[in-house]
């Protein structure tokens, strides 16, 4: 593994541990205007489930259909706007880190916003 890679993903680890945790009621001010509401992880199967998202799987081909090869660090199923979206955290072979975003309902790559 390249040495800036491991950097990227220690950096990436280091900043999840230092990341305050959530309380009980819902997730920061913030989180919700970024990204909406993001969903449990019972959320997120139920949701499946019924049909009202694709599985993370099935984005994760999408990604790859448009040529992103990159490795999924971080992956969130996020209410926008009424709409599902799973919104991805990317590194790159050359340690970018991207994100973007898959309408969870039909599959669409939505957003490159790094």
């Amino acid at each position: 593994m390249p040495v800036s890679r491991l950097i990227v993903i220690c950096a990436l680890a280091a900043a999840a541990v230092a990341a305050p945790v959530r309380a009980a009621d819902g997730p920061p001010a913030h989180a919700a205007h970024h990204h909406g509401t993001c969903l449990s992880k019972a959320e997120q199967r139920a949701a499946v489930a019924s049909h009202e998202a694709i599985s993370l799987a099935q984005a994760i081909r999408v990604l790859r259909s448009h040529g992103k090869h990159a490795e999924v660090v971080r992956a969130r199923l996020c209410r926008r706007d009424e709409h599902l979206v799973y919104v991805l955290t990317l590194l790159s072979h050359n340690g970018k880190v991207i994100r973007t975003s898959v309408d969870a309902a039909n599959g669409t790559l939505l957003v490159n916003t790094r």
